[in-house]
């Protein structure tokens, strides 16, 4: 029974989200009170503001020492993959923030004594297992094109891209690949992790929603996916640091993104009743 209510949920028909039609400027404005709650009290926010980029130096640091540099760029993309996880604290903070409250960094952290905590377990293994399947599938284009021995820097890296045969098809289709997974990600997840948060509706309700919600406003949320990546990259090359407000704002702005995109239970039930 356990394991049907974390794919399930708890509620009722009614409970059944909706998904409404969403526009840019929607993205817009959901990026701009993401803005909102991050400088609203950003104190608050300092713990989550600095593991992003410690994690970051910290990958950069053990890449060097192990000589593990083509595995860089998918680490470097793996943030696209498994940052609704990491986000998730954000999500809480920012609901407390619509409901009116003052919240705390302790309040961030209760997200994991929530109601649908299991289901959120299990979209989070469904993005881990996701991430482990890109890293290795970077790893095999790489051995494939170059063999197994890695570059022992950098710049080796980046001469092996630029001017040995194969790193062109190495950049190009590395990145054809990245992009397949972070769509997947992107249609998975995008609404899954703030409704798991919202509404206690079950891992497989969440993923069909977050599905719907990607079909049905495709253009929207591919330009989304491309906001959140390009955000991403420019966060990299500050050398990781730029992550700490680049990441809590897209966390805080996703929130915001599925407030636009989906009804409320409430919502439903007036009209239910209607």
């Amino acid at each position: 029974m356990a394991h049907l209510h974390v794919m399930t949920g708890a509620g009722d028909k009614l409970d059944m989200p909706v998904v409404k039609t969403i526009t840019l400027s929607d993205l817009m404005l959901a990026l701009r009170r993401g803005a909102e709650d991050f400088w609203a009290k950003p104190t608050h926010y300092f713990l989550l503001m600095i593991i992003y980029p410690v994690i970051g130096i910290v990958l950069t640091v053990w890449m060097n020492g192990f000589y593990t540099w083509p595995m860089l760029y998918p680490l470097i993309g793996g943030f696209a993959l498994v940052g609704p996880i990491a986000a998730l604290p954000l999500y809480e903070l920012s609901r407390r923030r619509e409901l009116g409250e003052e919240p705390g960094w302790r309040d961030a952290i209760s997200v994991f004594h929530s109601p649908a905590i299991g289901s959120i377990l299990a979209v989070g293994a469904m993005l881990f297992f996701l991430f482990t399947l890109w890293l290795t599938s970077a790893q095999a284009l790489y051995e494939s094109l170059f063999g197994s021995a890695p570059p022992q820097s950098f710049q080796g890296l980046f001469a092996q891209v630029l001017y040995e045969p194969g790193g062109m098809t190495l950049a190009l289709v590395g990145t054809a690949i990245g992009a397949c997974f972070a769509l997947v990600v992107l249609c998975t997840s995008v609404i899954a992790f703030p409704l798991l948060l919202d509404r206690d509706v079950g891992a497989y309700v969440a993923v069909e929603t977050s599905i719907r919600a990607v079909v049905h406003n495709l253009v929207p949320m591919l330009a989304w996916g491309i906001i959140v990546g390009l955000s991403l990259f420019v966060g990299a090359l500050t050398l990781f640091v730029g992550l700490a407000v680049i990441l809590p704002v897209l966390g805080h702005a996703t929130w915001h993104l599925y407030r636009r995109t989906v009804a409320s239970a409430s919502m439903i039930r007036n009209e239910a009743h209607g």
